[in-house]
């Protein structure tokens, strides 16, 4: 039932998904800056790092951001978002997954896109530390199809999680990996594979004995990476069984939290199957909005906040207490 129309309209050369999606990505500034982190201990001796601006004990509702491949709580997208909402009264908490804070985690494992338990250990943290009745998220990329997994995965979801925003997210990892290595992303799936074997390189200088640096040179792909570590490290069988456990695409049918999927129709990121269509007519609790232009998370406008943040503000404040 949810399918919606788009307002958004990209101009110019904003139409272009390679400018929108790089000049967001990398060229964009947010008068914004976190002033708080919090560590939380996880129960497997590992630990996370949030951030957060500044927050009143008396408010009793928060957005929690989740971050993409590769990135962090401090990227222009999160910064962005976190200052959209933080102006409109909630608490904002913005994720670091494993490693992502700029100090490496403690165990081999890290982070992948199926993740759910680290983003349950801050909602429990949230709960129990802060005590807010209202709890929103708000995920980018990997980001969105963790958040998308846990929702249709969980077979009851706290009350206190109201609705939920994903924003040019790869529904099903392995089809939109595909699309990521076609040639006309090739810088795209270049400046991912230096990032994460950069990681690789310092992790094996804190675990030589599960991984070699002759098995981190010799990965040429982000598939050769999922199959050497993120599927080995977090207990898959390879790459492929990593893909179809973890792609939120199989999840989507059981969410029964108020939804919103904004994934532009130009993302050279995404496969077709990032598009359901016939899920989210069959959904009460998916909606699903495809923009022609938008690229990946480069929903550019001329004044400062970008059309997907004030789409997540609009949709969010639907379902809020208050």
């Amino acid at each position: 039932m949810p399918i919606l129309k788009t307002k958004y309209k990209a101009s110019g050369i904003f139409k272009n998904p390679h400018v929108s999606s790089i000049y967001a990505a990398t060229l964009r500034k947010v008068d914004f800056s976190f002033n708080t982190t919090d560590r939380i201990e996880l129960s497997d001796g590992d630990f996370l790092d949030l951030e957060r601006g500044f927050y009143s004990p008396k408010n009793n509702k928060v957005i929690i951001l989740l971050h993409g491949l590769a990135g962090n709580a401090n990227r222009p997208y999160m910064l962005g978002m976190a200052k959209q909402f933080q102006q409109h009264g909630w608490d904002v908490v913005s994720m670091n997954f494993r490693s992502c804070s700029g100090e490496m985690n403690r165990l081999y494992r890290s982070y992948h896109g199926g993740a759910t338990e680290d983003l349950q250990a801050v909602i429990k943290y949230l709960q129990q530390e802060n005590q807010y009745k209202e709890i929103n998220l708000i995920g980018f990329s990997l980001g969105g199809n963790l958040l998308l997994k846990y929702l249709g995965e969980q077979a009851t979801i706290p009350s206190e999680i109201k609705s939920a925003v994903a924003i040019s997210t790869p529904c099903d990892l392995g089809a939109s990996l595909e699309e990521l290595n076609k040639i006309h992303n090739f810088l795209y799936s270049k400046r991912f594979l230096k990032n994460l074997k950069k990681e690789l390189q310092l992790r094996q200088t804190h675990f030589p004995e599960k991984i070699s640096k002759k098995e981190i040179t010799q990965c040429n792909s982000l598939l050769a990476i999922d199959e050497l570590y993120t599927s080995k490290a977090h207990g898959f069988k390879n790459a492929s069984d990593y893909y179809k456990k973890c792609s939120c695409i199989g999840f989507l049918p059981n969410i029964t939290t108020p939804t919103l999927l904004i994934n532009a129709k130009n993302d050279s990121f995404l496969s077709p199957n990032s598009y359901p269509t016939e899920i989210a007519r069959n959904s009460e609790f998916l909606h699903l909005e495809t923009p022609k232009h938008g690229g990946h998370v480069g929903y550019i406008q001329h004044n400062k906040a970008y059309y997907h943040e004030e789409r997540a503000l609009e949709f969010i404040k639907k379902f809020a207490l208050s």
